[in-house]
């Protein structure tokens, strides 16, 4: 994704309708700490991630907003923090 379209990316969040986490309780998607619960609950949380109809939109929108926290498309913070460098 380049800068220009972090800049443009569809902030509306009209996909949500259609992702595969609106059943999932929120809390699975923000872990809390880096010891082995917590890897567990993200690697579940990036299961339901998997096959998401709208992933590539949940990750445009996480990177377009700065998302810092959280599983979003599958990928965690430290992992949208490179993507985002690597854009700009």
């Amino acid at each position: 994704m380049s800068t220009t379209d972090l800049r443009h990316a569809d902030l509306s969040a009209a996909w949500m309708a259609w992702a595969a986490c609106r059943t999932e309780d929120p809390e699975l998607f923000f872990p809390v700490g880096t010891l082995r619960p917590a890897e567990e609950q993200t690697r579940r949380a990036a299961e339901v991630c998997r096959g998401c109809p709208v992933r590539v939109e949940c990750l445009d929108y996480a990177l377009a907003t700065r998302q810092r926290h959280g599983v979003w498309a599958g990928t965690t913070g430290e992992e949208r923090d490179r993507l985002y460098r690597r854009a700009r």
